[in-house]
């Protein structure tokens, strides 16, 4: 293929000044050079999708290249963004060159999926941002972590690819703070705790995961704040993220998320009065929120911390159990 069908395209010559580096190191600083700028973590994606090879063969980015290794580089042209921009009206909290925190409300998918093509959080973004367009082959830009579609709170987008690479790095290094408000049915048998399992998805309930030998490790720290009636208030601090994972350690630890149509059944509302469970029953989205969420800004360094109220969908719940002002 010509030059004319890559985005870049080029071939190297490794000097002994860089012989035994790694090769997606390498590459990081080769590109650091050139317009594009990639992260390491994009140089690692090139050399896995088959766009880098060293002397005629694909390699790994563990390589430690050798004087004379002949390498070929490509990049692709970006994807075509086939993602339309929706006029959603999505509460910024925080918004400058390189980052934007919103708190994405109960409903509402992060990013693309079956059956939301168009009617994402991204797609509510790309009507704010005009031609934010992050990496190649991306379908989800700027995403640097994600909230369950029925799930509320703080969410961080990243606007460039530096942001990208020391957003992704902070959470991997589990360095992000991540607090949790969750209403969950019944009481802890014991008020505070460190849970940590491994999650995997569910051998028969497909849509579900659970605790199990094979999965990755889930910690969850939390304590109870505060019940009443029937239902307890607790915090969850994240030391990981995993899908679904506060709502399967609560449901494990038999006190379900309010709301829950995977983990819970209605047969927790039979002790709630009335009134409690016509307020569950008409509740959009589960008692489940993100409410505060820290991080190193990706260029000054300085830590931020966003703090966000009940949202509109679980504050006639909260106020009934008098936990508004907790």
């Amino acid at each position: 293929m010509s030059a004319e069908t890559y985005r870049y395209s080029d071939t190297l010559t490794i000097e002994s000044g860089v012989s035994g580096q790694r090769l997606d190191r390498f590459l990081q600083d080769h590109f650091q050079k050139t317009d594009l700028k990639f992260s390491r973590s994009k140089c690692t994606q090139l050399i896995e999708q088959g766009f880098v090879s060293v002397n005629g063969l694909p390699s790994k980015s563990s390589y430690k290249l050798k004087t004379g290794d002949q390498i070929l580089l490509t990049v692709p042209h970006p994807e075509a963004n086939e993602l339309k921009a929706l006029e959603l009206e999505i509460p910024i909290l925080y918004e400058d060159e390189h980052c934007l925190v919103v708190h994405k409300p109960a409903g509402l998918v992060v990013h693309p999926a079956a059956g939301h093509a168009q009617d994402t959080l991204v797609n509510a973004i790309l009507g704010k941002i005009e031609g934010l367009k992050i990496g190649f082959n991306e379908k989800r830009p700027g995403i640097v972590h994600r909230l369950d579609k029925d799930t509320s709170g703080i969410l961080v987008v990243a606007k460039t690819e530096r942001a990208l690479e020391s957003l992704g790095h902070q959470f991997k290094e589990k360095s992000v703070h991540r607090i949790y408000y969750a209403l969950v049915y019944g009481t802890p048998i014991k008020a505070q705790g460190r849970i940590q399992t491994h999650l995997e998805r569910h051998p028969v309930h497909r849509k579900k995961f659970h605790s199990g030998s094979k999965g990755k490790i889930a910690i969850t720290h939390y304590q109870t704040l505060k019940s009443s009636r029937g239902i307890s208030l607790i915090q969850c601090k994240l030391e990981t993220g995993r899908t679904h994972q506060i709502r399967v350690h609560m449901s494990e630890m038999e006190c379900p998320i309010v709301g829950d149509p995977i983990y819970s059944t209605s047969r927790r509302l039979k002790p709630l009065s009335s009134e409690l469970i016509d307020c569950i029953r008409s509740m959009k989205g589960i008692g489940l929120h993100a409410r505060e969420l820290g991080f190193h800004h990706p260029i000054t360094n300085e830590f931020l911390l966003f703090k966000e109220n009940w949202p509109e969908n679980l504050t006639p719940l909260v106020s009934l159990l008098g936990f508004k002002d907790v």
